[in-house]
């Protein structure tokens, strides 16, 4: 139950709930009991037996005996005053309003609760989706998107029809169970210890159920998960698996999986479903017993057992069956709901290594170097190959630098090291003197720009996608970004300019114009450092010439380091820096690489004559 009461914390501070609640099941509970204790004098009424009156009014005092004598003499009194007509009048005209102030007190529980069930929800996705975005990008590496979209969907959502649906048994059952016991002691103390030797019998038995039922929970989430992740790379392949006659294939997979999750969902659905009637069934068989034991009790005159207590008796009894099977169910619902929880903890538990040290400062400005210092870097502790060893490269202000080589080379890692979405092993990373990791990654991150060889954008308007991260931005500022980024004219040409919606990550534009949005977003940025990842990699000669000009334009004034596969986009750098296996092989300018027999000369001759 510990991850039961963990996702519970998420409706803190419970002062704000629990107290009114419990005042308000208080009530509800006690005008419900009330209703049944009426029972009684009502019998009493009807089967003539109302001789022995109260004929002392009974001295005030905090307690249900106060309470029952206290009704007893009114009751016997409005006998001798009106008659027993007016005592069965009395007794309906109390259990009317006892029934009405129960509901009452019921539905304002209730009410509590249902703020008490959002606000939960509403923390819990929070929780999940910020630590999330909090992660550092190698957790990702390790998951699949279905995954953690089936968490982000379907678990939080099978726990609020599992586990937070379960609540408000949870929490008012048992007081109603405390007090149809009190009851049932008070009435015969022999014939409800006789009751409770039964109880445990059907319990175990919905127990086993509940055990399985969460095992095979847990299982199905998985093969969601699954389900999920097969859906997300069709969509997003669809285009491969049409061009290579693959829809059969990948039908072929999801019909596996789905079968899988179907017959699973099968058998957790048929386990819930028996817990209802076999818990009905089972209290039923129990209820039977004790009328059977509790008739003799009677008729043998055991006990003081008369026959209105022994019929108030089987009534209360019935009663208790009611929260008894909505406890059993809410048991059942909350195992299965744990799968649930624990996928949804392991997202909020999940360790992040890249964090702000806490005494991390801000740094605003970049006036002088970035360094890299014996930096050697693997993705797995203990990794043998690192993607990149004992790099030391010093980068002044203004200046660009490139680098070069084969796929696997350690380019990316180079710069992903930069803003940290990855820790160096060894050495350091320092801008103006200062270690990287000794600085608030949100402002070492405000120094920075990326454009990418994919174009990461957004399903929402070209304004909303340059302007992305940059609140309360202008239009003026946008256009002039885009201008700079050779974006505007095809821009004021789509269907609402600035206002149109590019679709599913900017499906409705071409190769070249989505990579000019992105200029323009780190135009609009204005950042003093620039990445570029083989921005102009996967576009045709035209779209290249016109978002080599942006980045040209993008680039002036600033420090810029450029991955390339296209030599020729990079003839103008500072320095060039060739990378092999994770090591510098080469460095200095086009010049002086050409002038040598080097490995770039040799890989600029193959594009240039090929």
């Amino acid at each position: 139950m510990k991850i039961y009461f963990r996702l519970l914390s998420f409706c803190k501070p419970y002062k704000r709930f629990l107290p009114p609640y419990f005042l308000f099941a208080i009530f509800a509970t006690i005008f419900s009991l009330a209703n049944f204790t009426l029972l009684i004098p009502l019998l009493n009424v009807l089967f003539n037996q109302t001789e022995h009156a109260v004929v002392a009014e009974p001295a005030f005092s905090f307690s249900v005996s106060y309470l029952k004598e206290f009704f007893n003499f009114q009751f016997y009194k409005i006998i001798d005053d009106g008659g027993k007509l007016a005592a069965l009048k009395f007794v309906c005209i109390v259990i009317f309003f006892s029934v009405m102030l129960s509901n009452v007190f019921k539905f304002l529980s209730q009410k509590v609760l249902t703020s008490m069930r959002t606000y939960l929800l509403y923390n819990l996705r929070k929780a999940v989706f910020d630590k999330l975005t909090t992660l550092n990008i190698g957790y990702y590496h390790n998951q699949r998107k279905g995954d953690l979209m089936s968490s982000l969907s379907n678990d939080v959502q099978e726990i609020e029809n599992s586990i937070i649906s379960s609540v408000q048994v949870v929490m008012r059952e048992p007081l109603m169970l405390i007090g149809f016991f009190v009851l049932l002691l008070m009435i015969s103390v022999k014939l409800t210890l006789f009751t409770l030797l039964l109880l445990p019998i059907s319990f175990g038995i919905i127990a086993e159920i509940t055990k399985r039922l969460k095992r095979d929970a847990k299982q199905s989430q998985s093969l969601l998960g699954n389900l999920l992740s097969i859906i997300e790379e069709s969509i997003s392949g669809i285009r491969i698996i049409k061009a290579f006659n693959a829809q059969g294939f990948v039908q072929n997979k999801f019909d596996k999986e789905n079968s899988a999750y179907s017959k699973l969902l099968k058998s957790i659905v048929n386990k819930r479903e028996l817990a209802s009637p076999l818990s009905e069934f089972l209290s039923v068989g129990v209820l039977t017993i004790i009328i059977f034991y509790g008739g003799q009790l009677v008729l043998s005159n055991e006990g003081s057992l008369t026959g209105s207590q022994f019929i108030t008796y089987i009534a209360l009894y019935s009663q208790v069956l009611v929260p008894a099977k909505n406890i059993s169910g809410a048991i059942t619902n909350i195992q299965r709901g744990l799968a649930s929880g624990e996928r949804i903890i392991q997202i909020l538990d999940a360790e992040n290594p890249i964090t702000d040290k806490p005494n991390a400062e801000n740094i605003n400005t970049f006036s002088k170097n970035i360094e890299y210092k014996n930096v050697s870097f693997a993705y797995t502790k203990g990794d043998v190959g690192y993607a990149l060893k004992n790099i030391n490269i010093n980068i002044d202000k203004g200046k660009s630098i490139a680098l070069v080589g084969r796929s696997g080379g350690g380019k990316s890692t180079f710069v992903d090291l930069l803003p940290r979405f990855y820790d160096v092993a060894e050495g350091g990373i320092f801008i103006d003197g200062h270690n990287i990791q000794d600085l608030k990654m949100n402002s070492l991150r405000s120094l920075m720009g990326n454009v990418t060889q994919e174009s990461i954008l957004f399903n929402d308007t070209i304004f909303n996608n340059i302007a992305f991260g940059i609140p309360n931005t202008t239009e003026e500022k946008v256009i002039e970004a885009a201008k700079i980024a050779n974006a505007h004219e095809f821009i004021i040409q789509t269907e609402n300019g600035y206002q149109t919606n590019i679709g599913d990550r900017g499906a409705k534009l071409s190769g070249g114009q989505r990579q000019r949005i992105s200029i323009a977003r780190a135009v609009l940025k204005n950042p003093p450092i620039l990445i570029l990842d083989e921005a102009t990699s996967a576009l045709d000669t035209e779209s290249e010439k016109l978002v080599q000009e942006a980045l040209s334009n993008l680039m002036k004034n600033r420090t810029s380091i450029v991955i390339a596969h296209r030599l020729s986009t990079i003839i103008n750098a500072d320095e060039i820096i060739v990378l092999d296996k994770g090591e510098i092989i080469e460095r200095g300018n086009h010049k002086e690489l050409l002038a040598t027999n080097s490995h770039y000369k040799k890989l600029y001759e193959m594009q240039v004559f090929s």
